[in-house]
């Protein structure tokens, strides 16, 4: 527990806190991954595993009203501005500067705070809680991502995945023709050949087998043809997977891959598309990697790349190659291990191909 402290060098008030921890490079993705701003006048974050937090509070001035901000390391990519309601007038996240990121709360005339009492509270390694106003002003909750484990209704839960157990239709996936695209789809390595291994032994070639299944069980319901390059522990080398999508005349081959850090450091995560080339490569390569960083929130956009790969540089047919994370990181070995996890990259790459060939057509 921090307290803020007084500047008196500043006109105006100005405080910060410094917790220690490792600083990310500056070209790194931000460490804030989500907040939550309650009703209650409570501000929630999550961030990465012990990063360093800068915060401040500034009086209002001739341009700006009263406005709290919270600096974190690594850079914002979409700078934007939120409406707020009740006492807080909006909320901004942009870039100070390079490599950095700023969560700012401008509060409207007359608020009534008290900074001096405000304490930033680590309840953990990456999450933190700041109360910043009292409840008597009527408030609606603003936030972005899910900052903590959200306790549900069991029973009802559990009725609900019985229900929707192998029925996939409530994804509300978008509509193809039917019988018209055949897409391959390629689980990466296999058999002897396990990939990488991640945290606690969890290997590459079960996660992307089981990953690749249920993609074709998502595109088949669709009407789409599909077809495996394997189905289960084989030994399959790169030039039979080509020949394969090549001779079965396939609309687009997908390749999927999970990734290991060099040293297997545990605080690089993220996904990745590739292409080799073409727009139709790099469109496909788009839209996956816009779906599969939705249903994982707080791992880092390593983006859409051209890449050299055998598999997707030798297919006559638009070709990418997907990494739906690191085994070797924290944060996504965490999620890859999970059966819940691999359904929503299923259900995100599965989506990703479809608006593909609705756009082709």
């Amino acid at each position: 527990m921090i307290k803020f402290l007084d500047n008196k060098l500043f006109r105006c008030l100005s405080v910060f806190l410094f917790l220690n921890s490792s600083t990310l490079p500056v070209k790194s993705a931000s460490a804030l991954a989500a907040w939550e701003l309650n009703a209650n006048g409570v501000l929630e974050l999550r961030t990465k595993s012990n990063t360093n937090l800068k915060a401040y509070f500034q009086k209002a001035n001739q341009i700006s009203g009263d406005r709290f901000w919270i600096d974190f390391p690594g850079e914002l990519k979409n700078p934007r501005i939120i409406k707020g309601n009740g006492p807080v007038k909006e909320i901004r996240l942009g870039k100070p500067n390079k490599g950095k990121t700023r969560l700012v709360i401008e509060f409207k005339e007359d608020t009534y705070l008290q900074p001096f009492s405000w304490r930033l509270v680590g309840l953990d390694q990456n999450r933190w809680r700041i109360k910043l106003f009292n409840r008597k002003y009527t408030f609606k909750k603003i936030s972005e991502g899910i900052v903590g484990k959200r306790l549900v209704n069991i029973k009802e839960n559990q009725k609900f995945l019985h229900k929707k157990k192998n029925d996939f239709h409530y994804l509300k996936l978008p509509d193809v023709k039917r019988n018209k695209f055949l897409v391959v789809i390629d689980p990466g390595h296999g058999g002897p050949d396990p990939g990488a291994i991640g945290i606690g032994g969890i290997r590459e070639t079960d996660v992307v087998l089981e990953v690749s299944k249920m993609v074709k069980n998502l595109l088949s319901e669709k009407g789409v043809k599909v077809k495996l390059t394997r189905k289960n522990e084989v030994d399959l080398d790169l030039p039979p997977r080509v020949s394969f999508a090549n001779n079965t005349d396939a609309d687009i081959f997908v390749s999927i891959h999970a990734n290991a850090s060099r040293g297997k450091r545990r605080d690089i995560n993220g996904l990745e598309t590739f292409y080799y080339r073409g727009w139709r490569g790099r469109l496909l390569a788009k839209k996956i990697q816009k779906q599969i960083l939705r249903v994982s929130p707080g791992s880092p956009d390593r983006g859409v790349k051209q890449g050299r790969f055998y598999v997707v540089k030798n297919t006559r047919m638009p070709a990418v190659l997907v990494e739906v994370g690191f085994l070797t990181g924290r944060l996504d070995a965490r999620r890859l291990e999970k059966t819940t996890h691999r359904k929503r990259l299923a259900y995100a790459i599965a989506k990703g191909i479809l608006e593909y060939l609705y756009k082709i057509g």
